[in-house]
């Protein structure tokens, strides 16, 4: 059994793209860092990766990312460290309030927005190994591998006992471990919780014509909502959120029959669609999950440890970027007597968040609530809405650029 001794300033829990930003954010800012992964090999000792090939197989699992992200991951100097030439450009959107021909339209473009582009379709294969790469040059980082069986929270400093005996001490936890973290549970922070009875269907295809950057949303009550996202080349990323029972038949038919479903949707616009090879195709379970706090003592949450929203506006991974922008900047700019997990830079961290996080919490999942709904009279009054808040340019000029993160 080990027993080594980890002293850090801050120490982030969970390797996702959230944690591996922070990480790679503290680290850049001068600050002693440990990145604790619950498994696999840690980056510093695993094989170096090229970036991600042009020619390499095409992940299911992208992210829409805003420009919130893009500037973050622009002054940690990973953006241009993705192969960009498999990252799509979203210049307009188009949101429809059903299939049917009189059903409510709402669309928003990059020119309206006084931008060239609303958002970014990045892989998450893409986003990660650019991110991986950059953690590997960074100084005054640890990676260690393995479980936490203990968080142990002091008036000074914190630390965690791992299940090998190891002991990581840092100024500040960040709990950055997803979902289900076990940061926030070690805390004994209360949280509302409600499934959607929905999970996320995901896989890619080609589509006949030319998808024009515009990424398109469908909602089409009892079905869910549909979403084709713009990929390089001729070719988009579908984002399901189906019912449980509609997502397990999706993901075991033919991608073929899949086709057939969404031909009346798409058709018009995208023209035939096949699934890209090899064929892949998953799911996963959406959920609204919102904890009583992002912060404890000496603790602060980020990413989906925080915060876990429907992805019908595909701003979760946002959500988390935003997260990490602005724990990194309390922590730079606080006090020179203020330590990183100091009660009051904590404080100004949750209150920084808290109207963001809120206001996306609310708007997605009323709307999942409000279109979900197959009632004629809701019908009616949402399609009105739609075409209606359609033809109010500065309603919808602020819509778009807090989606964009502006």
């Amino acid at each position: 059994m080990s027993t080594q001794i980890y002293d850090t300033d801050i120490c982030i829990v969970g390797s996702g793209a959230v944690g591996k930003a922070a990480a790679l954010g503290f680290a850049q800012a001068g600050l002693r860092v440990c990145l604790l992964s619950a498994g696999g090999v840690p980056v510093s000792a695993a094989p170096v990766a090229s970036p991600l090939p042009a020619a390499a197989d095409w992940d299911v699992r992208v992210y829409a990312l805003n420009h919130v992200a893009h500037d973050l991951l622009s002054s940690l100097k990973v953006w241009d460290a993705l192969n960009l030439s498999r990252v799509a450009p979203v210049t307009a959107m188009q949101v429809h309030g059903g299939g049917e021909v009189d059903a409510g339209k709402l669309g928003f473009d990059a020119y309206g927005a006084h931008a060239n582009e609303l958002a970014w379709i990045v892989e998450d294969k893409n986003l990660n190994q650019a991110l991986d790469s950059a953690l590997r040059f960074a100084q005054n980082l640890t990676q260690v591998q393995g479980r936490a069986k203990q968080l142990v929270q002091e008036v000074d400093s914190a630390h965690i006992v791992l299940e090998d005996g190891s002991i990581l001490r840092a100024g500040l936890i960040v709990g950055a471990d997803g979902a289900q973290s076990w940061v926030r549970g070690a805390c004994d922070i209360g949280l509302d919780y409600r499934s959607y009875n929905q999970q996320g269907v995901v896989t890619n295809f080609e589509c006949e014509k030319p998808h024009l950057g515009i990424a398109r949303q469908w909602f089409v009550q009892e079905q869910g909502i549909i979403a084709l996202l713009p990929l390089p080349g001729n070719r988009v990323s579908l984002v399901w959120s189906a019912p449980d029972a509609l997502a397990q038949t999706l993901v075991n038919e033919a991608l073929s029959a899949l086709v057939e479903r969404l031909m009346p949707y798409c058709g018009e616009g995208l023209g035939a669609l096949r699934p890209v090879l090899p064929e892949a195709i998953r799911a996963f379970p959406l959920r609204l999950i919102r904890p009583h706090s992002a912060i404890a003592q000496r603790v602060a949450l980020i990413g989906d440890a925080a915060h876990a929203v429907h992805p019908l506006a595909g701003h979760g991974m946002n959500l988390g970027f935003a997260d990490v922008r602005d724990l990194l900047r309390v922590v730079k700019e606080r006090e020179a007597h203020r330590d990183c997990g100091d009660a009051r830079l904590l404080e100004r961290y949750q209150r920084a968040r808290k109207e963001e996080v809120l206001l996306m919490q609310l708007t997605t999942d009323g709307l999942a609530r409000l279109f979900g709904s197959d009632l004629t009279p809701l019908r009616v009054v949402r399609d009105f809405g739609l075409n209606l808040l359609d033809k109010l340019p500065v309603i919808k000029g602020k819509l778009i650029a807090h989606a964009m993160g502006k």
